[in-house]
């Protein structure tokens, strides 16, 4: 099992995540337009980028560090020149979460009415699939930073997303486990499709190399928006013989906060595992030790960004506290203003047909940052952009062709750190 784990960490092939009102808040300093999105060849207007991120609902604690991104990348745009020599305009509004279903479409006709020619967003690859068809019917660009689901793969030619399938982050958590020494895993998994999705590949990863999934099968997952979470962890914790797994794998969002006191409570001992919904800061949420006591570790998509990359991300939102999908939301932003300067125009459709060239899908000259790219771009050059998130160019389906998994370690306090990061491709 130790060589098929090894060989399985070595032969990774990478595929990755994916959740009322809404708000139009624009980037300080940029105009507006009115022009209507995916017009077709429109040079006189200002590129305007929407978000649709999730400022309420389980995964508002990704937001912050979502929104950063993208405002640190229209920053730098607009201090080198901005797009056609105007500034690029941000419009900001809501996704809320799968729970929350209205808020993502009435977001999207808010931000078709200011006339955005792309969309950053949505974090939830369940949100997403409520407003992708409106958006890329709509012929406007849409980049999410952090899907991850399988089924979006080459869903409409208008979208693409910076953060790799669920394959991807499927195989590395499953190959992590199987490292650890684990050959009897619980899965306490929700009834979400990006939830089934990670299960699905975590399942194959272990039970290739001859694990077991003692609990957590088609028909074993919860429902997400149950008041109590008690029925499925009493089912782990007597899934092995009786007794409990060695390890138990949590695939869900904010509902972690109430499944964590319950495995307390039922005594377990061995080790748990977590994915990008839920490695968060529980640092107010439980004793001190909670965590580090199960030898926790989680795992997110996306390399860690390095320190300057950070305070640059500090710099436009001085309050984060979490880094996660920022560096995917940066990346969105910048590839979306290189591909309307490549193309001549901030259409949606110029936009479209040149995401894939300037990341690098036809090979160039690598480059870094707006500006390296841009000026690069101004004199006639082909260019490879390099992302901040490590991801590769995009292949045939708009998904990163390659990607990192980062791995975190909780600590006593409850909060993690990064450890290490593996890299694989992503299967078309």
């Amino acid at each position: 099992m130790k060589a098929a784990a090894l060989a399985g960490a070595v032969a990774l092939v990478l595929t990755a995540c994916g959740n009322s009102g809404s708000s139009d808040d624009e980037t300080p300093g940029a105009a507006a337009t009115t022009k209507d999105a995916g017009s077709g060849g429109d040079t006189s207007g200002a590129l305007t980028i929407g978000t649709l991120l999730p400022q309420t609902g389980s995964l508002a604690f990704l937001g912050p560090p979502e929104i950063a991104g993208v405002d640190l990348a229209v920053k730098e745009i607009n201090e080198n020149g901005g797009i056609n020599g105007k500034d690029v305009v941000v419009k900001h509004a809501d996704s809320s979460d799968a729970d929350h279903a209205d808020v993502a479409p009435q977001s999207w006709t808010d931000l078709q009415s200011q006339g955005v020619q792309a969309v950053i967003g949505a974090a939830s690859s369940s949100v997403t699939q409520l407003v992708v068809d409106d958006i890329t019917n709509a012929n406007v660009v849409m980049v999410s930073p952090a899907n991850t689901a399988t089924s979006l793969s080459g869903y409409s030619p208008f979208y693409f997303r910076t953060a790799p399938p669920d394959t991807v982050q499927g195989s590395a958590l499953g190959n992590l486990i199987l490292e650890d020494g684990v050959e009897k895993l619980g899965v306490l998994v929700f009834n979400e499709e990006y939830g089934t999705s990670l299960r699905d590949v975590v399942k194959a990863t272990v039970e290739g190399a001859g694990g077991t999934i003692t609990y957590g099968n088609k028909t074993e997952e919860f429902d997400p928006t149950a008041s109590s979470f008690a029925d499925p962890v009493a089912g782990v914790m007597t899934s092995n013989g009786g007794g409990a797994p060695e390890a138990i794998a949590i695939i869900a969002f904010e509902q972690t906060k109430s499944i964590i006191p319950e495995l307390v409570a039922a005594g377990f001992t061995g080790r748990v595992y977590m994915v990008d919904g839920n490695t968060a800061d529980y640092s107010k949420d439980f004793e001190a030790g909670t965590l580090a006591a199960w030898k926790t570790q989680g795992t997110t998509p996306g390399a860690y960004p390095d320190e300057a990359f950070k305070d640059r991300m500090l710099s436009v939102d001085p309050a984060l506290k979490d880094y996660a999908y920022g560096p995917e939301s940066y990346d969105a932003a910048i590839l979306i203003a290189l591909a309307a300067l490549k193309g001549g125009g901030v259409d949606g459709a110029t936009i479209q047909k040149n995401m894939a060239a300037v990341s690098g899908a036809d090979g160039g000259t690598e480059c870094e940052g707006f500006k390296e790219c841009a000026d690069l771009i101004t004199a006639g050059e082909d260019i490879d952009y390099k992302a901040v998130s490590g991801a590769g160019p995009f292949n045939a389906d708009n998904d990163p062709s390659s990607a990192f998994i980062g791995i975190f370690q909780y600590n006593d306090d409850n909060t993690y750190t990064w450890q290490k990061a593996v890299e694989g491709s992503v299967a078309e």
